[in-house]
């Protein structure tokens, strides 16, 4: 069970191409970080900034917030204090990667873990692209961050799982940003949060599509929800989700994690079941026959 969580906001630097920065996200940064010791959970969530601009409904009064772009989300989850602490220990290793292709990184407690109303999705080790439309909103309280996330949490939350529209979500519910430049500790990328992203509340949602997403928005039961997120929210951005890939769960590796995604992604498509046998495993992690 994971008792550590927390979400990285991810931003490519602005000359490394985006297939570039994809490519090297997933399968060189990835495996490496899913190899170090202690992680239970990895989770990378790439964005894509070409899709509809009707993401997410502005209820009267609430802004976007300006000038926001990102590339990704990370969630990263451990399963004790101890286990922490061993990933922290072996983790300059992986941060003095990112400067490769990130040019700014903000990683943000969540305390009360990633919450998850509703999931009708087979998606526990996604390694990929679905046909499902997901997009991840982030949301900046109006009052305390403490009132938006019980209106999350409670209100809009039980309100949009009782949707069968809705087929996922899950709220990070993140705490405030420590605004020291170490969140986290990687040479070379910026890690410090403007205003309106200093409290932050993420959420993840998924539909059929995007057709449902809109239809879903033009609902009375949404429709309902916008007097209370004016009153709640000031400033929100929504980013559509490009693709899923699973490297860690339960403290496991997948095979994303042990041979990269897109090598992951051919051996599910082809159905090379050798690939998944112990001694291919073994060779591939520990570099020896077994």
């Amino acid at each position: 069970m994971i008792e550590i969580n927390s979400y990285t906001t991810v931003k490519r630097r602005e000359r490394v191409p985006h297939e570039i920065f994809a490519t090297y996200w997933r399968d060189v940064h990835g495996p490496l970080c899913s190899r170090l010791p202690g992680l239970g959970l990895y989770i990378q969530h790439h964005f894509s900034r070409e899709q509809d601009a009707h993401l997410w409904p502005l209820a009267e009064g609430v802004n976007e917030i300006a000038g926001y772009e990102l590339d990704g989300g990370v969630e990263i989850g451990f399963t004790s204090a101890d286990n922490q602490k061993v990933f922290q220990e072996a983790s300059p290793i992986l941060f003095s990667d990112e400067q490769n292709m990130f040019e700014e990184t903000l990683a943000y407690a969540l305390p009360q873990g990633s919450l998850t109303p509703v999931n009708r999705l087979n998606d526990a080790t996604l390694n990929g692209s679905d046909h499902f439309d997901r997009i991840h909103v982030h949301f900046s309280p109006r009052g305390s961050l403490e009132a938006l996330q019980d209106y999350l949490a409670n209100d809009l939350a039980s309100a949009l799982a009782a949707s069968d529209d809705v087929l996922k979500l899950t709220l990070h519910l993140c705490d405030t940003f420590k605004n020291d430049g170490m969140q986290p500790p990687a040479p070379n990328v910026a890690h410090i949060a403007d205003a309106a992203r200093l409290e932050l509340a993420i959420m993840e949602i998924a539909f059929a599509s995007p057709l449902a997403r809109r239809q879903f928005f033009e609902s009375t039961a949404f429709q309902a929800t916008l007097a209370g997120q004016a009153k709640h929210i000031a400033q929100l951005k929504a980013f559509a989700v490009s693709g899923v890939f699973t490297y860690v769960r339960d403290a496991k590796l997948t095979t994303a994690g042990l041979r990269g995604s897109r090598a992951a992604q051919l051996i599910e498509y082809l159905g090379a079941t050798n690939q998944r046998q112990g001694e291919v495993e073994h060779l591939m992690l520990k570099g020896e026959v077994k």
